[in-house]
């Protein structure tokens, strides 16, 4: 016989997920890495079905990792879209070969194109509009292509703080849209306000450019971690957001979570359904568990995992 004998606590019901945010979560997409990839047992006990699951490619990366990647996800049931960064891919030859491969080994026919975070090119490429411009994607018949898009701007594309070279970029690929079969969209970098998020797409909806919008959002994840993600980026306005809470030594501990930027997104979505932002891209920086835990509990039926 225990010496002692608590009382097992009652479950805490769950709170109803709002149905602004269900709403907004619905087809939410969500990022990893091989290395990352790794630590998940199976992904269809975190994430819904059919779950766009982008694979970042950093500098270093064997393309047979990605693949693999790839290809474990489109097994499990997600359609994968893995990034193409310009700059570390050598040559024409080189990037027919990995469409090839990933459709080939891993039925992929989806893919992110972005410049990259590598300073010098490693041959040919220096921007995602070169990549376009080869036709490799139009020519293998990929169904869909996404492109970046920056909130908070660029500092590596607008050295000098402006947003002159990136909202010329847009307008390119806007164009774009008109030239190939493929479905467009801007996967944005993240930021923490809603505000200027707004106002952001707002603005690209005035000058006519009309690729939907998936708003990048960082994930769970540790304060320390978050501020030093996002000076790496190049966040601006918004990092104000995660400074002030350092500030504040009751939440300096806590976790970040991003139930209210998230919150204010989908309620502006719900009093303004033409919204040009349509969906939400999760940045899991605390981990994919912690990221998909998150939105289980705050999506309701929209992000139940597939196992459920």
């Amino acid at each position: 016989m225990a010496l002692l004998n608590f009382k097992k606590k009652d479950t805490a019901p769950q709170t109803p997920a709002s149905p602004e945010v269900e709403a907004f979560l619905q087809d939410y997409s969500i990022e990893v890495m091989p290395r990352t990839a790794e630590k998940v047992e199976n992904f269809r006990d975190l994430l819904p079905e059919g779950t766009r699951v982008y694979i970042a490619h950093i500098e270093g990366t064997p393309i047979e990792d990605m693949i693999a990647t790839a290809k474990r996800l489109n097994a499990d049931g997600y359609p994968v879209m893995p990034h193409f960064p310009a700059r570390i891919i050598k040559d024409k030859a080189t990037l027919a070969d990995w469409i090839a491969r990933y459709q080939g080994e891993a039925d992929v026919d989806q893919a992110l194109l972005l410049a990259g975070g590598v300073a010098t090119p490693h041959g040919d490429f220096d921007s995602s509009m070169q990549l376009m411009e080869t036709g490799l994607f139009d020519e293998a018949g990929f169904k869909r292509l996404h492109v970046a898009g920056h909130p908070e701007g660029n500092r590596d594309i607008d050295a000098d703080g402006s947003m002159t070279n990136v909202t010329a970029a847009l307008h390119w690929k806007n164009d774009f849209q008109s030239r190939t079969d493929a479905q467009m969209a801007l996967a944005t970098q993240f930021a923490f306000d809603a505000k200027p998020i707004i106002k952001w797409a707002d603005d690209l909806a005035a000058q006519g450019i009309t690729l939907p919008v998936h708003i990048g959002i960082a994930g769970p994840a540790k304060l320390q971690t978050l501020i030093k993600f996002a000076i790496a980026c190049g966040v601006g306005p918004s990092l104000k957001v995660l400074q002030k809470r350092a500030m504040d030594v009751t939440k300096l501990l806590l976790p970040y979570e991003p139930t209210d930027v998230v919150a204010e997104l989908a309620a502006h979505k719900a009093a303004n359904p033409d919204f040009n932002i349509t969906n939400v891209h999760f940045f899991p920086l605390g981990g994919i568990k912690t990221n998909a835990t998150w939105a289980i509990a705050n999506g309701g039926a929209a992000t139940a995992p597939a196992n459920a």
